[in-house]
């Protein structure tokens, strides 16, 4: 195991399956799925997906949704961190996104297309949501301020990148995740592409129909050891490893083989200096889509083994995009740190073709090591890989 010396020193989230991580773990034991027909925008469309009902009054950002998911969880996990002011310290800033409150933006398009005029407000709106810039103005952080957009991999690339400033002493400090909000562009996108389940998603059964849509953001606190040190804070969780690559396949499918993930994955265990037997459970992508179960199932079989404990957590907040690697991070080291997984909601039936069988119970963990992946369209995979001190 090689020390990298970058811890994980605050948590937080929210997702329709909680506002933080107390409430989403609760969430988790009780198998609560919130899901139901969308209400933030109308639609046609009637399949269920996983909205956040309520955020807080505080976080509220205008119409600028994702902003306002993104400064909830920040906000969560700054506490977390016990960070109040940062502005005497060297703190970064990277959040992936896909939606980053531009597509929400209809109404400009639409009103000019008909009109030949149309509101500045949604304008100054779009030119105001990147939103690292705009969490790095929010909390004063003066370190490097990144958005990665690189579809459903971005919270965990982000991650990745942030992880990569703190080794490379560019900061002390980064606020790292991802955030998205629903949206009717991708909703209808989705739709169109025939992997919308008009039912519940149940990722890696044998009778998976696709995926539900969902938002949130889930954000870490990464932090030099020294830096956390020098604060008196104690944390015995890590980032160990990352690895990304990109198999230029298709434009929205995994390549077959899953060669890209693979490569991504082995690139993280490399980083960390752990073999594959020491992964005490994996949280996987796991939309519930014919394509990714099947591709990702083989992969982990192929590395760790068909016995490996895995789970998707897509059962409880829906795909939540570009949130997706920074909620499902942040759910990987809440298992570590408890020492429990959940059920993988959802899945009742193997499925024959693929070898590896998430858990159907909430399941104890005593290992050290956990693995995050995300698979994204354009050929875009990621692996992060924690661990416990």
């Amino acid at each position: 195991m090689k020390n990298t010396g970058v811890l994980i020193t605050g948590l937080g989230v929210i997702s329709a399956a909680g506002t933080g991580i107390s409430a989403t773990l609760d969430s988790f034991r009780q198998r609560q799925r919130n899901a139901g027909p969308v209400s933030i925008f109308n639609t046609s469309l009637t399949c269920p997906v996983f909205e956040v009902k309520q955020i807080p009054d505080e976080f509220i950002i205008g119409k600028n949704r994702t902003l306002s998911l993104a400064l909830c969880a920040v906000d969560a996990a700054l506490k977390d961190a016990a960070l109040g002011d940062l502005t005497k310290l060297r703190v970064g800033v990277c959040i992936g996104t896909t939606v980053a409150s531009q597509l929400n933006d209809l109404e400009f398009y639409k009103s000019y297309r008909d009109t030949g005029d149309a509101p500045m407000e949604v304008a100054d709106r779009y030119l105001k949501s990147n939103v690292a810039e705009f969490i790095a103005r929010k909390t004063k952080a003066r370190g490097p301020a990144l958005t990665v957009v690189n579809a459903c991999s971005s919270g965990t690339d982000a991650i990745g990148a942030a992880f990569s400033w703190l080794k490379n002493g560019l900061c002390d400090i980064a606020i790292a995740g991802g955030a998205d909000e629903l949206n009717l562009v991708p909703l209808c996108g989705f739709s169109s592409l025939g992997i919308v389940n008009q039912g519940l998603c149940a990722p890696f059964d044998r009778d998976r129909k696709g995926l539900n849509l969902g938002e949130g953001a889930g954000v870490l606190i990464l932090e030099r050891a020294d830096s956390a040190k020098s604060r008196n804070i104690y944390s015995d969780i890590c980032v160990m490893g990352y690895g990304a690559s990109a198999d230029a396949y298709h434009l929205t499918a995994p390549k077959p083989d899953g060669a890209g993930l693979e490569a991504s994955i082995i690139k993280a265990l490399s980083e960390a200096g752990i073999k594959p037997s020491e992964i005490s459970f994996v949280n996987a992508h796991g939309t519930g889509t014919t394509d990714n179960d099947l591709v990702e199932g083989k992969v982990l079989g192929r590395i760790f083994g068909n016995d490996i404990k895995m789970l998707s957590t897509k059962g409880f907040t829906g795909h939540t995009l570009g949130a997706a690697g920074g909620l499902e991070s942040a759910f990987t080291a809440a298992g570590l740190r408890e020492g429990w997984i959940p059920a993988s909601i959802g899945f009742k039936n193997k499925d024959d073709s693929i070898p590896v069988m998430p858990v159907m119970k909430e399941t104890k963990i005593n290992g050290r090591f956990a693995l995050s992946t995300s698979l994204a369209f354009g050929g875009n995979n990621a692996a992060l890989l924690l661990g416990r001190l």
